[in-house]
């Protein structure tokens, strides 16, 4: 059993020990080390805030001025407008930023089983710290649109032909596939990683061609979902759970259910699931 409560998947990787004397001095020194790291972000975030404005504040510089040459009726609508386009104008740009520096920084996301306080959660730590940005001030407004899946390509994640995610609650994008096909349902959680009591867990997600997650269910870290499966809304997949091709799974924790479940439910099985042995 994992110290936060999760079951600790079968075959895990042994926590990694320090690397080197720096790692140790973060082990050693953790909240400090974490606090210089929080103040390094948030030095970089104010840089991919301040690029993602700059093109704004140009527009609005012209913009004002102009908006306010015309009468009372129409001057503060103009300027209104100015405003609004300004801010699509910097959600936009930002969806540019973050990419980029999430390219130049060391964020190399790379599975890991290890305490928090350490050198090698440093890429993880930086890589959603950008992606968060995002998706708490702009992502929300494309995630149906075109802009919302670029964006999620251009951080690492890897999507299918004619993936359909309709979710921003995402993290760790670098290690989520998902298939061709993959249906992510609204509000649906998916990330990477899990942990707790200072340990801090990192293994990929696999969602095959064809699956659906249902509304609002959680997928976490270490989670292979096979090609065809289905995953019922508000269910909750625990790290090492491998669901099978063509498999409906729905609960807290998720488990498979059978035909007969399904029937009582007023769900239809997937043609040839889970018939019974003669």
């Amino acid at each position: 059993m994992h110290p936060s409560g999760i079951p600790t998947p079968s075959g895990q990787a042994r926590p990694a020990g320090p690397r080197g004397l720096l790692d140790r001095l973060i082990r050693r020194f953790g909240r400090i080390a974490h606090l210089l790291a929080v103040l390094l972000v948030y030095v970089i975030l104010v840089a991919a805030i301040a690029l993602a404005l700059s093109p704004a504040l140009m527009m609005l510089a012209h913009w004002l001025p102009w908006a306010l040459t015309f009468d009372s009726g129409m001057r503060w609508p103009l300027a209104g407008a100015g405003f609004g386009l300004a801010f699509l104008l910097s959600g936009f740009t930002l969806l540019l930023v973050i990419p980029a520096f999430n390219l130049i920084l060391p964020t190399r996301v790379r599975s890991y089983h290890g305490a928090y306080y350490s050198i090698a959660a440093v890429p993880w730590f930086l890589h959603n710290a950008l992606f968060y940005l995002a998706r708490y001030t702009f992502l929300l407004y494309v995630t149906l649109t075109p802009f919302g899946p670029w964006f999620l390509r251009a951080m690492g994640m890897r999507l299918g032909k004619r993936a359909f995610v309709n979710t921003e609650l995402i993290s760790d994008p670098q290690l989520i596939t998902l298939g061709d096909d993959v249906v992510i349902g609204g509000s649906v959680t998916l990330f990477a990683h899990w942990g707790g009591g200072g340990h801090l867990s990192i293994e990929p997600v696999l969602i095959e061609a064809g699956a659906t997650i249902g509304e609002k269910a959680t997928v976490m870290g270490d989670v292979h979902v096979g090609a065809g499966a289905t995953i019922l809304p508000h269910s909750v997949l625990l790290p090492g759970a491998r669901v099978g091709a063509g498999e409906t799974w729905g609960g807290v924790p998720a488990r498979r259910l059978g035909p007969e479940e399904m029937l009582a439910m007023g769900l239809h099985p997937h043609p040839g699931h889970d018939q019974p042995s003669r």
